[in-house]
């Protein structure tokens, strides 16, 4: 479920036309964010998990206007810089954030305490399950309404043609960093979860492999459409579990389906259905269309086809 919150909010990034690689640095600025505000200002969870969110956006924010006009791989590029620097600022700041050791016994969310009805304590990883379905539906269903309204349709503009939609009044710029924006607050309040969750939080704990996973399952599920992070998501979480004696092996798998999907579906696994439909269909009008029958030709070989009778 946290792969799919992940997925889902890179491919909103994505629609605006930028590939960013910065999942990882922002999935760390929203757990350190909530850990310390929860451990040091003694802010309950609750509180902490949407402003580990609002963190990560206000840090986009910072970085997109400066460098949201570069296209291409060279946003990429910076990105992935970036991610570095906020791994590098964690490892040095010891006072705050621990240094390389990090931050360990960070407490669990506060217990939900509803009289008579319902009463969850985050003792058991149950309980951590249905808060991650909870937060997955609610972000999916955020993100939707955004894909879905004026904003995500000016986005999918800007990926087309940024220089047609700046030329008839959009500022292209302030939907880039928003998008920017939006993607990494998902991304900071995922990574307040887990921290959370794992009660520890290091430097490395979701380094550039991490964020390239991510990638991965955008592209693998397909990206064109709402539910192709999703797929890819579930998909490329649940199949590793069948493949942990060859655990070392994951990476390569993971590049052997990537290449697969570029090469033989670029529509990712989302297109999947209506490939399949589309063949089917082909397939049954070869066999319903019957061959048009042909004259001789002198020699014994074969000449034109036969007009068909108007």
């Amino acid at each position: 479920m946290i792969n799919v919150v992940l997925a889902s909010s890179l491919r909103l990034i994505n629609l605006s036309g930028q590939m960013s690689l910065a999942h990882g640095g922002m999935m760390t600025i929203g757990a350190y964010t909530s850990t310390l505000l929860v451990m040091k200002l003694g802010l309950s969870s609750w509180a902490a998990l949407p402003l580990a969110g609002l963190a990560a956006a206000f840090v986009a924010s910072l970085v997109g206007f400066p460098f949201v006009r570069l296209k291409g791989i060279y946003f990429s590029i910076v990105t992935i810089f970036f991610s570095e620097m906020v791994v590098l600022t964690a490892q040095q700041w010891q006072g705050l954030t621990g240094g390389s050791t990090g931050i360990f016994n960070i407490p669990r969310p506060n217990p939900i305490d509803i009289p008579r009805i319902l009463t969850i304590a985050f003792s058991s990883k149950g309980d951590f399950y249905y808060l991650a379905l909870v937060l997955m539906l609610i972000s999916l269903l955020i993100l939707y309404a955004v894909e879905n309204s004026r904003i995500g349709l000016t986005f999918q503009g800007i990926q087309q043609t940024d220089s047609l939609a700046e030329s008839v009044g959009i500022n292209t710029i302030g939907y880039k960093v928003l998008a920017f924006s939006i993607g990494s607050f998902f991304a900071g309040i995922t990574g307040g979860f887990y921290s959370h969750y794992i009660s520890a939080i290091s430097p490395d704990a979701f380094s550039f492999l991490f964020t390239i996973y991510i990638l991965v399952y955008m592209t693998v599920g397909g990206e064109k459409r709402f539910i192709g992070p999703i797929l890819g998501a579930v998909v490329l979480t649940l199949l590793p579990e069948f493949l942990r004696p060859l655990k070392a092996f994951v990476p390569f798998f993971f590049a052997a389906v990537l290449i697969a999907v570029i090469f033989f579906m670029p529509e990712g696994m989302a297109g999947l259905p209506e490939r399949t439909k589309r063949g089917i269909e082909k397939l049954l009008k070869r066999k319903t269309i019957p061959p048009t029958p042909t004259l001789p030709l002198k020699g014994g070989g074969r000449g034109r086809r036969r007009p068909e009778p108007p």
